[in-house]
């Protein structure tokens, strides 16, 4: 009998150590290779599925974007604990991996667009709001954190209130040091930094990388331009690879942050923001993705041109890769292929146009393919020992034996799995609708659905916030574009505001105690990050750019009277033509409607500004140096700069943009849709 509990209990340890692993940043590893040594069992059932209260709202999604790096919650599970972030309501959020329920939650200043990378007892996590957080695992207590930028302007970036140095590079943890990337325009500066974990010393900066004097892929353009960080940064070796958004990745020295080579001009028609690296390879995807010399950038074969057809080249046809220690994985719609990295190359010989013989090299595609027609278009790929987890364009997840060849398991899932992982035994997926799956071993007779619980009054009784909120709808007409509400308190007055409201709301706070209760009832209302934002700053003097607000308000003044803060302020931020601050106690408002700039030029109605053509603009205001106030992504399909496409006009505030199909209006000062025809 003591022979065989001995027996149980070896068998049931090398059970869990089996299970037994970690997922602990994007994709598993530095190198995002998407592979985890750890064994999957071929049959697995639903333990929980959790819908958070938002779909991701990724940072761009426009008519053409190869920057998909935020349209799910990326999961990373250690210890237990999965974490993912919000690029809705400003969270990072901490949950049982086996239960789905919440542990704890950090709210950031903005959206947080990039799964975090946990190390030791820490978890770091990058914000839009331009910092890298350092906080602990176990409570989500603030540990240290450090602004990419150099001070904390913020800017509207796509609806969002943002830093002007957003930490777009997704942090990357290896060898005991982290690294993060900040800033996207090269004209306002790009910052990447290795840090110690355990402090946040800085161990090198780079500053310079957003003015490198370099080819542009524009007929042999040479202009100073740089590194934008906009996707997950990796590293291999002593390379840290960056990717830029719908360029080729760059790559620096990893030990002194040196940079080594941008090959902008020469990859005109290639990149994207997800990037592997695998042995010599990097890989980097812009609807293929393409493998190039880790140590030169440059690519293994170009293709050539051979009567008029195109017969070489070196894109794997599919952005859906791993790279396990025997193959390069990749799924396109015939199934999952295999590719030996030690012959990623062959050779045969052929004849030219003229008859002679030549040795022409080809990129080998497939060393072994899993047929999976049920599942067609992967768009999303990782490795677990000797199974392969393939997502799939029809919202499904398939388990593949390598060994056998076969799909073991399916399931549907709601959207499409664009995040997976694998952790203690157990299949994680993200989609980008939002909801997060887990899949266990055996049978499981009930799964649980995690739904977070919805307010309806958070607050409770809010006399007099409720009757202001009336009254300055009904006095100031503005229901629509950017409302700030300046000392916000706890937010009562932006909580009836958004109630009532299309607004979007900024607040601002000194007192943290005020802005830590504002955040907690607005997100229990469902409100916080997609309509409300609180931030802790001086009231005096607020981080957000000139002219954006549509609307000012001010709770603490509903209460204190129209003393309460600073004209200077409201008049700095308020918006030219028509914007109205509305500040007081209820009854005892005092109202203000903005004109026309002093000196500024109100129209610009004709291509070339006037009926005569003059191209002359009487405006006495603009000056150099210029600075960003607001940016949108192209969501609006405009015809081609190529084919002369017809530039915006201007007239008292508003932006007209002719498009291919429409005619779209927009606020000139934040970049809001004021309308659509048709």
């Amino acid at each position: 009998m003591k022979k065989l509990l001995v027996i149980i209990f070896f068998l049931f340890v090398s059970r869990m150590e089996a299970f037994a692993g970690d997922w602990p940043q994007y994709r598993a590893d530095a190198a995002r290779s998407g592979y985890t040594k750890e064994e999957l069992l071929s049959e697995l059932s639903l333990r929980w599925v959790c819908h958070p209260r938002h779909a991701p709202r990724p940072a761009w999604q426009g008519v053409d974007t190869r920057m998909p790096f935020d349209h799910a919650y990326q999961p990373v599970i250690v210890n237990g604990a999965l974490y993912f972030g919000s690029s809705a309501d400003c969270k990072l959020y901490a949950l049982d991996a086996s239960t789905g329920g919440e542990r704890w939650t950090f709210f950031t200043g903005s959206p947080v667009r990039f799964a975090p990378a946990v190390w030791k007892d820490c978890v770091f996590v990058v914000s839009d709001d331009g910092c890298l957080y350092c906080l602990s695992a176990v409570d989500g207590g603030l540990l240290w954190k450090k602004r990419g930028g150099p001070r904390d302007d913020m800017i509207l970036g796509n609806d969002r209130m943002v830093s002007r140095w957003p930490a777009r590079g997704g942090v990357v943890i290896a060898d005991d040091i982290v690294y993060f990337g900040a800033g996207i325009w090269p004209t306002d500066g790009i910052y990447l930094y290795a840090l110690d974990p355990e402090n946040g010393n800085v161990l090198w900066a780079n500053d310079r990388s957003g003015s490198i004097e370099m080819g542009k892929p524009h007929g042999g353009a040479w202009a100073k331009s740089g590194v934008s960080a906009q996707g997950y940064l990796a590293a291999a070796g002593n390379n840290l690879i960056v990717p830029t958004g719908r360029s080729v990745p760059a790559v620096f020295s990893r030990d002194k942050g040196l940079f080594r080579y941008f090959h902008h001009q020469e990859n005109t028609s290639y990149g994207g923001s997800r990037i592997m690296a695998a042995g010599p390879y990097l890989f980097a995807d812009g609807g293929n993705s393409r493998g190039t010399d880790m140590s030169t950038g440059t690519a293994k074969i170009m293709y050539y041109v051979e009567n008029g057809e195109r017969v070489a080249d070196n894109r794997i046809p599919s952005t859906a890769l791993a790279a396990t220690p025997d193959y390069i994985v990749y799924a396109d719609r015939e199934g999952v292929k295999g590719i030996d990295p030690d012959n990623l190359l062959y050779q045969r010989e052929q004849k030219d146009r003229k008859g002679n013989t030549v040795i022409r090299k080809y990129l080998n595609l497939s060393s072994w393919t899993i047929p999976t027609p049920a599942h067609p278009g992967g768009v999303s790929l990782i490795a677990a020992g000797d199974k392969i987890i393939s997502g799939t364009a029809n919202n499904k997840v398939a388990v593949l034996d390598s060994r056998s060849g076969k799909v073991v398991w399916s399931a549907g899932v709601d959207g499409r799995p664009l995040g997976l992982a694998v952790a203690d035994g157990c299949l994680f997926v993200s989609t980008d609708r939002g909801s997060i799956y887990c899949f266990a071993p055996g049978k499981i007779q009930k799964a649980e659905t995690v739904i977070p619980i919805t307010l309806n009054y958070p607050i409770g009784a809010n006399a007099p916030f409720d009757v202001a909120a009336e009254e300055i709808i009904a006095r100031s007409g503005v229901t629509d574009g950017y409302c700030l509400d300046l000392s916000c308190g706890e937010g009562r007055l932006a909580y009836e505001l958004a109630k009532r409201t299309n607004l979007h709301i900024y607040a601002i706070d000194p007192n943290p105690d005020n802005v830590a209760a504002a955040r907690k009832k607005l997100d229990s209302a469902g409100l916080y990050g997609v309509r409300v934002t609180v931030h802790l700053a001086d009231p005096g003097r607020t981080p957000y750019p000139d002219y954006f607000a549509n609307l000012v308000v001010s709770g603490r003044s509903v209460k204190r009277g129209t003393g309460a803060i600073s004209s200077e302020e409201v008049k700095r931020i308020l918006r030219p033509y028509g914007g109205v601050s509305c500040i007081g106690r209820p009854g005892a408002m005092e109202i203000t409607r903005r004109g026309a700039l002093t000196g500024a030029d109100p129209e610009w109605t004709h291509l070339y500004h006037d009926p005569a053509n003059t191209l002359i603009s009487s405006d006495e205001l603009v000056k150099g140096p210029l600075g960003m106030l607001w940016f949108r992504d192209s969501d609006f399909a405009i015809p081609s700069r190529h084919g002369r496409g017809v530039g915006p006009l201007f007239s008292r505030g508003r932006l007209f943009v002719e498009g291919v199909n429409a005619l779209r209006a927009i606020d000139a000062y934040n970049g809001h849709t004021l309308w659509e025809y048709p």
